[in-house]
């Protein structure tokens, strides 16, 4: 929290001021607009591609875009679907979750580019005239007033500004600045893995949707974005000095030992510009909320990319805010029991949904990644009457999330 010493060359008054445009901030923002609600969406960056950003559209979020009439423009984008996820190992194919069996219109992961969910999502938001999206906003500073927070100030176009509102959101991921600013310390737990990411081009003869391999100590999932591969070389927490100090020969010859098809591709990871590098962590708030501000999606709990959760948690996050919240930002006024909702019903689904990631890092990723042991599933995975959970906690949490109207 700050006081202003700097020279404002402009203020906003809205209702509820966003500051984030991933998942959770972008559709919380056409939520709200669709309820009426004035709206400043605040993004740091001119677009919205990034590196680790997840992928897959679950059916809990496609069904959300279907109740807002969105689903079947969203699907006209180029994407993939992936009706099962399989590991391909030294034993075998081993499937791990099969979607074909939910019982909804949307039995698959859908898999498209973040960045274009995003801008299809802003697009639309954009035609409500009380949406407004200022790109290239860096927020700073928190406007705090008789201890409630009341919006935000941030750097962009030509100098200070200051945008004042009923209700500050901040949806600006997993490095939040705006926790920061709030002087909020999340719970951290430190995951067995780390993760190189990459891309490699994708032939015609390739196989397609979402798949992993395992051999030898070495994880790889693979999701196909069309025209190229986007691939996740999983590893184990630590080891990523280690393999760089190896050099970039030594990851291809690995690469090629779990997915010997890209022999002919593996010479385009010329050097170690190709590969980000994503510290794996999990971590979530003990609160989310201060009076005037609320934290959701990432900036309130961090998901480990196992069964690539996160994008449909967050989204559910700005469902339920929007269900708890649009009554009290349309009388303009909230009482800190509304804040303390949203919490309540999303942390619990929240803690479970990491405590099943936390269970298949160590009992499917770590062995996978163990080359002193031959990896094998965990066999109370394989039992027929458990065969059906895994893709149902997957695909919507531990129950949908749905939109009050």
């Amino acid at each position: 929290m700050t006081n202003n010493t700097h020279e404002i060359i402009g203020v906003q008054q809205t209702t509820c001021c966003i500051v984030g445009g991933g998942p959770a901030g972008v559709v919380l923002g056409l939520l709200l607009a669709r309820q009426g609600i004035s709206v400043t969406l605040l993004e740091l960056h001119q677009d919205f591609d990034r590196d680790f950003r997840g992928d897959t559209i679950h059916p809990s979020v496609m069904e959300i875009m279907a109740q807002i009439g969105l689903a079947d423009r969203l699907l006209e984008l180029p994407h993939s679907k992936a009706r099962t996820l399989k590991l391909n190992s030294t034993n075998g194919d081993i499937a791990l979750t099969d979607f074909s069996r939910l019982k909804t219109a949307y039995p698959y992961i859908t898999i498209l580019p973040q960045a274009k969910f995003l801008d299809f999502i802003a697009t639309e938001a954009q035609q409500y005239p009380n949406f407004n999206l200022i790109m290239g906003a860096n927020v700073q500073e928190i406007i705090e007033e008789d201890g409630v927070v009341r919006g935000v100030r941030y750097r962009g176009h030509g100098g200070w500004h200051e945008v004042r509102a009923l209700l500050t959101v901040g949806a600006d991921g997993r490095f939040s600045r705006m926790r920061q600013l709030a002087g909020f310390e999340p719970i951290k737990t430190s995951p067995p893995m780390d993760v190189m990411w990459f891309r490699l081009p994708r032939k015609s003869e390739d196989t397609s949707g979402l798949s992993g391999r395992v051999s030898n100590g070495k994880m790889i999932v693979l999701l196909d974005r069309s025209d190229f591969w986007q691939v996740a070389y999983m590893i184990s927490k630590g080891a990523f000095a280690q393999l760089r100090t190896a050099g970039i020969d030594f990851l291809r010859k690995s690469l090629v030992e779990l997915v010997p098809e890209f022999s002919d591709r593996s010479h385009l990871l010329e050097d170690w510009s190709n590969i980000a590098f994503l510290s794996v962590e999990s971590s979530r708030l003990p609160k989310w909320y201060l009076p005037g501000l609320l934290f959701i999606g990432d900036a309130a709990h961090v998901m480990s990319p196992v069964a690539g959760v996160g994008i449909n948690y967050a989204i559910q996050d700005a469902v339920v805010a929007t269900n708890v919240l649009s009554e009290p930002l349309k009388r303009g006024s909230w009482h800190l029991w509304d804040l303390a909702e949203v919490q309540r019903q999303r942390e619990f689904p929240t803690r479970v949904i990491q405590w099943f990631q936390e269970l298949a890092q160590k009992r499917i990723i770590a062995r996978a990644l163990n080359q002193n042991q031959q990896f094998t599933i965990p066999a109370f995975l394989q039992l027929p009457v458990l065969r059906d959970i895994p893709p149902r906690l997957i695909a919507f949490g531990i129950s949908p999330v749905r939109l009050n109207s």
